[in-house]
């Protein structure tokens, strides 16, 4: 991503698309049933080392975002919760710390989804490959189950830690929810859709009380890495579900 600027105290134009892709990520993600009241984050890097990022502002449903509502703000600046239209100290603490120690973690979403979150409170929270969604995902999330409480400033750093090696693009977080990153809002958007998805058909299958039918785990890293190569899918599948929930109007956004 090149590095985009203000000029004179306006937005460039690059800045103002990346304003409406994740508002538009927030009206799809609610619509579809992944918001936490006014809980949750989703946040964008702008700049080249990613310490420029957009997030959601403060106790806001995801629902009422907009594009002009998203707080930009430097993951270098240690004095923004103490500034005025603070963005909530959870958020500040986990996506500032990955956008300061992941610059390769573009968009950075955390849901408390119904499925995914389920996951995270079984005691084994691998999700193992039973079918295709499943073993997109196979050898690809990692399991957190270090929990430190809220995401402050410290636990959020110890989060942000897990996720140096840029292959750790899901992070099922024991106890609390998921989190992935992406290289853009498409990107993000459909790991996370997919994961809920495969979340949901593992949590299911699990209630039949039936043996599971577990592919090879040759099968399944051949199923993920033709997955991960499938082209422009993610950037297909959020600009379909855009349409379907989400106004692209600017001024809705």
């Amino acid at each position: 991503m090149e590095d985009v600027v203000e000029l004179a105290g306006i937005e460039s134009a690059a800045i103002r698309q990346h304003r409406i892709d994740l508002a538009a990520a927030f009206q799809v993600a609610a619509s579809l049933g992944m918001q936490e009241g006014v809980a949750n984050h989703f946040s964008l890097s702008v700049s080249a080392d990613g310490s420029r990022f957009l997030i959601n502002p403060n106790q806001v449903h995801f629902l009422n975002i907009r594009a002009s509502s998203l707080l930009l703000l430097n993951a270098h600046e240690p004095d923004t919760l103490w500034q005025p239209g603070a963005p909530d100290p959870t958020a500040w603490g986990l996506h500032g710390a990955i956008h300061r120690q992941c610059p390769h973690a573009r968009c950075v979403m955390h849901v408390h989804s119904t499925y995914a979150t389920v996951l995270a409170c079984l005691a084994d929270s691998t999700l193992p490959p039973i079918d295709l969604a499943t073993a997109m995902f196979f050898e690809r999330h990692i399991i957190d189950d270090g929990i430190g409480g809220l995401a402050f400033e410290e636990e959020g750093e110890r989060c942000a830690g897990l996720l140096v090696d840029p292959k750790n693009k899901v992070m099922v977080m024991c106890n609390h929810g998921v989190l992935v990153i992406g290289e853009s809002v498409a990107d993000a958007f459909n790991r996370l859709y997919y994961f809920e998805r495969a979340s949901e058909t593992y949590i299911k299958a699990l209630q039949t009380g039936r043996p599971l039918r577990i592919m090879s785990d040759e099968m399944a890293r051949q199923i993920s890495q033709e997955l991960e190569d499938y082209p422009e899918q993610a950037e297909r599948h959020f600009s379909e579900v855009r349409k379907l929930y989400a106004s692209g109007s600017p001024e809705v956004l």
